[in-house]
């Protein structure tokens, strides 16, 4: 690999490494912030969910808005969309400031993720399979040393440094871009002359705001109930508008020429439509785990934010470590063997969290994150394998836009799930709860992935 290929390799690594890390060094600051603006945790969850909400809608779309704008310019775009966001959201007024901040925040990290791996295989064409690879491990190594850099940032500093630490990093990756990415080609004349209402039409604007709002209102119509414990007037047209929406976003998706999810693809491809559904509870399970035992560390255990990421960090090596031991593992057996033993993994961790009682040791939380990190590890490669062997060659792109809308929608029910249990508190009643019902699901997904290979079977026998 040439030289210009390892600093353009850099430059993309670090802008695509932003959108994991910020999700995840969140996750130890919740109960920080939690005290610092005197809310509810169910208020509190709303910086995860406008974050991965955001995230499910912009990088699809800035996917086909790169054929307008040009690759280079998303890119470097969402360098500075981050970078503002990270210099405003230390100032805060208020949470809704905050929230505002995450969702600008959001949107510049996935500008990158969207069409950081479309420049690395355009051009860097000496071994691409490596530049890919490692492209892999700056996203991996963002999202597992995530939450123990937010506890070292918590610890000597305060929660705006979690915001605050992106700025060297955009600002390294914006002045190496900008010398290293080449110039985007010359737009085709027709597409200089498309309309507005035309890109709105490609990109399903329609769908994106049924999408949106359906979530959203959901969000805040089951929330409210939560928080208040009965159905008030205000939850109830909240959840009247999300399934009016819901519905309304369905029978658009199946009869628009250009869907932003593509529905009918799921009834044409029963296959890829089972992966995506194991895909989004493997996400469901992982990030319930991920955002909920932090907040269960720091406040029924009272353990240090430092302490918190020092024990998140097991999670993080564990999944780093069985990552490449899986894709050895599939390539010789396939993906299934190594998805049956990541579902078992995360049904055991889950009910080891259950056992444990009020006194038991802090550490013991390290059997579940070294669990479900191995898991984690076993299914970055194993669902991916899935998905290529359910879905059509030609239908590769679709596919892997279905696949990470299926690990939002995944991040978006943990958290929901996470805020409809605990309320306004987080407690050690509603935590084992929590872990329960985890472990009811994982074995859910253990009896999903085998009735799925018992149907391939029989369709191979046919």
């Amino acid at each position: 690999m040439s030289a210009r290929s390892r600093w353009l390799m850099l430059a993309v690594g670090l802008g695509v490494s932003l959108n994991p890390l910020n999700s995840s060094m969140i996750a130890v600051a919740i109960a920080r912030l939690q005290h610092v603006f005197k809310l509810e945790y169910t208020v509190v969850s709303w910086l995860i969910f406008s974050f991965y909400i955001a995230s499910a809608v912009t990088q699809p779309v800035m996917g086909k808005m790169s054929d307008l704008f040009g690759r280079r310019k998303i890119f470097l775009a969402g360098l500075v969309i981050s970078f503002i966001s990270s210099v405003l959201a230390p100032f805060s007024p208020h949470f809704g400031w905050l929230v505002v901040s995450r969702v600008v925040q959001s949107i510049g990290t996935s500008m990158m993720i969207a069409v950081g791996m479309a420049i690395v295989r355009v051009h860097i064409t000496e071994k691409q399979a490596t530049a890919l690879s490692v492209l892999s491990i700056f996203l991996s190594g963002a999202a597992a040393i995530g939450p123990f850099a937010g506890g070292i940032l918590l610890r000597w500093w305060d929660w705006p440094a979690i915001f605050v630490v992106n700025l060297p990093f955009t600002a390294a990756s914006f002045l190496i871009a900008w010398r290293m990415i080449p110039k985007d080609e010359a737009a085709a004349p027709q597409a200089g002359r498309a309309s507005i209402r035309s890109w709105l039409t490609k990109i399903d604007a329609l769908g994106i705001l049924f999408f949106t709002v359906s979530l959203i209102a959901l969000l805040v119509g089951l929330l409210s109930v939560s928080s208040s414990g009965n159905i008030t007037l205000w939850s109830g047209i909240a959840m009247g508008i999300g399934l009016v929406a819901l519905g309304t976003f369905i029978r658009h998706e199946v009869n628009t020429a250009s869907p932003f999810i593509p529905l009918r693809t799921f009834k044409q491809y029963p296959a890829m439509f089972s992966v995506n559904v194991q895909f989004m509870l493997v996400n469901f399970l992982f990030y319930t785990l991920f955002f909920g035992l932090p907040s269960y560390l720091q406040i029924v255990r009272h353990v240090s934010e430092f302490q918190t990421g020092i024990l998140m960090l097991t999670l993080g090596v564990s999944s780093l470590i069985a990552s490449p031991i899986a894709g050895k593992w599939v390539d010789r057996a396939g993906p299934r063997p190594a998805m049956a033993v990541s579902a078992i993994l995360m049904m055991l961790g889950s009910a080891w969290l259950a056992a444990l009682k009020e006194t038991s040791p802090v550490i013991h939380v390290c059997f579940a994150l070294t669990a479900f990190g191995i898991a984690n590890g076993l299914n970055a490669v194993g669902m991916q394998a899935a998905l290529f062997k359910s879905s059509p060659k030609d239908m590769i792109g679709v596919a892997s836009g279905l696949f990470n809308t299926s690990r939002y929608l995944g991040t978006i029910l943990s958290s929901l799930l996470t805020g409809i249990i605990m309320g306004g508190t987080f407690s050690f009643a509603g935590f084992q709860l929590l872990s329960a019902m985890l472990t009811f699901i994982a074995l859910a997904l253990v009896i999903l992935g085998v009735r799925f290979r018992v149907s391939e079977q029989l369709e191979g026998e046919v």
